[in-house]
């Protein structure tokens, strides 16, 4: 009779429970708490550069709402700008009919975009990857001529007009430095982003992971894939309206740019540069992006583009790991200290 191999659990060592594993998973770690407090304190730090660290928090928001989709559901989108023109139009018109205190206009900007991704999630249930690409860019190429043809509605092309936006709670005024716009867009991505590390970290963001890994054996193991992809792609809508809605109220102004393909894939550029699956490649990827495209657009106005791409290419080519591993490395002590680790 053959023996059974010796066990490798040290004796009388109990496996953790799952409460406990999701525990250590979502314990917060010196690097993250680093991050949120740089962010918070360039508040200080650059006060010429408000309105820029305003579309980095928003860019972030987005990328982040189209991660919570791609990084732990494995659905790919095209048409992710649908969402977020749904919420930046939605914030534009119910500041132009009176509704302008923005809290109460975000929160309401995220239910519209979220009941337009629940409509368009039923869609996607279906098919493989190819068709839900073109299933999502079709959804985001009718929002765009909706917005087009509905011109008494929308403005067309020439814009949502007539816009105000009142103070922040009745209290906090919109200034034209954009501390005010930065302040309230980070606080709302770091409370979004809160809620969106709540939930990866909890038994829904684990059979998340499964569906995406194995779709046929996570439905074999009890999990319903469907309503969990309803729920994530309603959820990522939400966010993704929110960022729009954000964007609106601290310009105060809507154009079918929020609905354009372009805008889809700046968020998927984002995920390229900063990584996808672990929440914080979007935003590390949305200041990357945003500083290079300043900075190249500064340097050369009109073969930044070129450079853009050129860069991406690098980056694909090296790979993105290998990449990071070679800045980081004068870094290595002090991370070290810090106890980061790879996503």
């Amino acid at each position: 009779m053959l023996s059974k191999p010796p066990s490798t659990r040290p004796l009388g060592a109990q496996a953790p429970s799952p409460a406990a594993f999701l525990q250590a998973r979502a314990a917060w770690r010196w690097p993250e708490i680093l991050f949120w407090i740089s962010a918070f304190g360039l508040i200080l730090l650059f006060p010429n550069r408000h309105l820029l660290l305003n579309e980095i928090a928003i860019l972030g928001l987005f990328a982040l709402s189209l991660d919570l989709i791609l990084g732990y559901a494995g659905i790919v989108s095209l048409g992710h700008a649908a969402f977020f023109g749904v919420g930046a139009y939605a914030a534009g018109l119910l500041a132009k009919h009176g509704v302008s205190e923005p809290v109460t206009g975000l929160l309401l900007s995220g239910a519209a975009a979220g009941l337009v991704g629940f409509l368009a999630s039923f869609m996607i249930l279906r098919g493989t990857d190819l068709t839900r690409l073109m299933v999502t860019l079709g959804v985001a190429l009718i929002f765009h001529e909706l917005a087009n043809r509905l011109d008494w509605i929308t403005g067309g092309a020439d814009g949502l007009l007539g816009i105000s936006v009142g103070p922040i709670l009745g209290r906090f005024d919109f200034d034209f430095a954009g501390t005010t716009a930065y302040t309230y867009s980070l606080t709302a991505t770091f409370l979004l982003f809160l809620l969106a590390r709540r939930i990866v970290h909890s038994p829904f963001g684990l059979s998340l992971k499964a569906l995406k890994d194995n779709h046929l054996r996570a439905a074999t193991i009890g999990i319903a894939p469907n309503r969990r992809i309803v729920a994530i792609y309603t959820l990522a809508a939400v966010y993704a309206g929110m960022a729009g809605a954000l964007l609106t109220q601290t310009t105060q102004f809507v154009s079918l740019e929020m609905l354009d393909f372009a805008r889809s894939a700046d968020a998927l550029l984002v995920l390229v540069i900063g990584g996808s699956g672990y929440l914080y490649g979007g935003l590390i990827g949305a200041i990357a992006f945003k500083l290079m495209k300043d900075t190249l657009s500064a340097m050369t106005p009109a073969y930044w583009i070129f450079w853009m791409g050129f860069i991406l290419v690098i980056l694909v080519l090296i790979g993105r790991d290998r990449l990071m591993a070679t800045l980081a490395r004068p870094f290595a002590p002090l991370l070290k200290l810090l106890g980061a680790r790879r996503p």
